[in-house]
């Protein structure tokens, strides 16, 4: 128990100090990713907060593994330079009984993160959806594409040859104010500047070199007015899209927003679907076999004439029309058939990696343990390195594998499990390896760390044995 202690306490600063270091990276990559969405909507600190915390679900997720397998070879690579693993050796330690109270760690920490993908997640994600809906919905930036009317404002259209959004410059600009009914207003200008006032409530359009046109729509000598500026500063209200929270059963939640039971459901009612679908095709297809058999020419349709002199031949026609019918439906039922599918595999892809991932836990053990004794080195730098070569070997099978099964290419099963179908193998051989190989003690190295009086005197010249 003691040599439990001391492994577990070797690996808790690595752990806790890689995942501090991965969540800030994940942090830091979402931020560049989405701060065109947070800035100038007018959000408070706590709103962006949310954000991010409601975001950390996912970044737990894949976090967590990773900080597993740097610190468990960080904490094997510090023991290994330290020759405390010869030492433990070569006192009838063997590797799995160094490996056992990780590994046991890791299977706790396993069935934790699956009870948290099937419980947290699903709700931090579908609040994320949630949130980010209605942060895109608050004051949003208006878009204008070059050549493109945008009627974003109510009561006005614009449309600009140019646009520069480093800027805000516009060139070649027009704007259409239909917001009065009694008149009608185009301003045109060369070139100008776009900007939110303080509040943001007004959008602020600062013209040069143009002209406005205005007509009335209840006069009745056909009024016109022409005026041209040099400069013309427009100001157009822009409220109604305050910030608002929306009720989290509002949107419908997707395959990332669900427990695996929920799933489950969903793929079990989604199988009915289609055995009601082929067992409709299967008694269309015997009804028109029956047809042809008994020679059934009651009925015809308007289309067809009643061939009298032709029997025959209205018979054949009836049976081409009934064929065209069938086939046509059969395609619909055929392409429903083929959606439904899509989505139980997309389905089945999240139910398999809210489980596939946990047990990597448990696995970058197995991996890390081996490569910590091995290297003999601890240092975070190292560590990292390795574990950054088999995360990135381990996510880029589990994004292809994803890929794949959502389109049908390979079974959920295989696109989610097969990353660690593979290194777990691998994980096995290295520790095995490991157990089996001989060891090297450096006498002279181990009486630095050796208390005197355990030291046994050794004959000159007989410092290195095997054991």
């Amino acid at each position: 128990m003691t040599i439990d202690r001391y492994i577990l306490k070797a690996h808790i600063a690595p752990f806790f100090m890689s995942l501090f270091v991965l969540i800030g990276i994940f942090i830091l990559q979402f931020m560049m990713r989405f701060i065109d969405h947070l800035v100038g909507k007018g959000l408070g600190v706590s709103v962006i907060l949310e954000v991010i915390v409601t975001n950390l679900a996912w970044m737990l997720v894949l976090a967590i593994p990773m900080s597993v397998l740097i610190a468990t070879l960080m904490a094997y690579g510090n023991m290994s330079a330290n020759n405390e693993i010869t030492v433990m050796k070569s006192s009838g330690i063997s590797v799995y009984r160094m490996m056992s109270a990780p590994l046991i760690i890791s299977v706790l920490l396993a069935f934790g993160l699956m009870e948290f993908n099937n419980r947290i997640l699903p709700d931090a994600n579908h609040r994320a959806k949630t949130l980010g809906i209605d942060i895109r919905r608050a004051r949003p930036t208006l878009s204008l594409e070059p050549g493109i009317f945008s009627q974003e404002i109510k009561g006005y259209t614009l449309i600009a040859r140019k646009n520069y959004e480093e800027t805000n410059e516009l060139e070649g600009l027009t704007i259409y104010d239909h917001s009065e009914p009694n008149k009608n207003v185009i301003i045109a200008a060369e070139r100008g500047f776009i900007a939110y006032s303080s509040d943001f409530s007004s959008l602020i359009l600062d013209l040069y070199d143009g002209e406005i046109h205005e007509t009335s729509t209840q006069s009745t000598n056909n009024e016109y007015r022409r005026v041209k500026f040099n400069r013309h500063r427009v100001l157009i209200p822009y409220d109604g899209y305050d910030f608002e929270r929306t009720a989290d059963n509002v949107f419908q939640r997707g395959d990332r927003e669900l427990s695996a039971q929920a799933m489950l459901e969903r793929v079990d009612s989604l199988r009915s679907q289609n055995n009601r679908i082929l067992s409709g095709i299967n008694s269309r297809i015997d009804r028109y076999h029956t047809s042809l058999r008994t020679g059934d020419l009651e009925h015809l349709p308007p289309t067809i004439p009643a061939y009298e002199e032709d029997p025959y031949r209205a018979k054949v026609q009836l049976a081409l029309s009934r064929a065209r019918s069938l086939s046509s439906s059969i395609d619909s039922d055929i392409k429903r058939l083929q959606s439904n599918s899509r989505r139980i595999d997309q389905y089945m892809v999240e139910v398999h990696k809210k489980y596939a991932i946990p047990i990597a836990c448990i696995i970058f053990i197995l991996i890390g343990a081996p490569l910590g004794i091995m290297t003999r080195k601890g240092g975070f730098g190292v560590a990292t390195g390795i574990s950054l070569g088999f995360f990135l070997l381990y996510w880029s099978c589990l994004i292809g594998g994803e890929k794949l099964a959502d389109r049908g290419f390979i079974s959920p099963f295989i696109g989610m499990w097969g990353a660690n179908m593979i290194l777990l193998p691998a994980g096995i051989y290295l520790t095995i390896r490991t157990q089996k190989e001989r060891l090297l003690i450096n006498w002279s190295k181990l009486q630095k760390i050796v208390p005197k009086s355990w030291r046994v005197d050794t004959p000159e010249g007989q410092e290195h044995g095997d054991q």
